[in-house]
């Protein structure tokens, strides 16, 4: 074995020990997180009673202020027909911008000889994978 080899042996094993380090710690915080959030949907719920049961929008207390407020989320189940809602409005707005990766990534390999079209960035880096040994 060079001198390389055993480098980088050494830095391969230092790497896979911080990550399952890391990997223990995220899932401790993860389980410990997931009992907080819990616990404070339960408290949030206590508290969207006492504002729906008095019609309040906001509630100050000592301690803070409780605030009501609505969130909106729109969805579709109909991709095919809203995507034609868009097209006949020229509604593009009412989408998210930002570019599909996979999709994208496709597009490119088919007009290879085109290049990038109008607006469009491409960054790309060089990462490193590591891999436990199979056993």
């Amino acid at each position: 074995m060079t001198e390389v080899d055993s480098n980088l042996e050494e830095l391969v094993k230092i790497y896979l020990t911080i990550r399952t380090e890391r990997e223990r710690i995220e899932s401790d915080w993860k389980k410990h997180d997931d009992e907080l959030m819990q616990e404070m949907k339960l408290l949030e719920q206590s508290m969207l009673t006492v504002c729906n049961d008095t019609n309040a929008s906001s509630i100050r207390t000592e301690s803070g202020t409780v605030i009501r407020s609505l969130k909106e989320r729109f969805t579709t189940n109909d991709w095919d027909n809203f995507k034609k809602f868009i097209l006949e409005n020229q509604a593009v707005d009412l989408l998210e911008r930002r570019i599909h990766q996979g999709n994208f990534k496709e597009f490119i390999a088919e007009h290879k000889d085109e290049g990038l079209p109008p607006g469009v960035n491409v960054m790309r880096e060089f990462t490193i994978v590591v891999r436990k040994p199979s056993k």
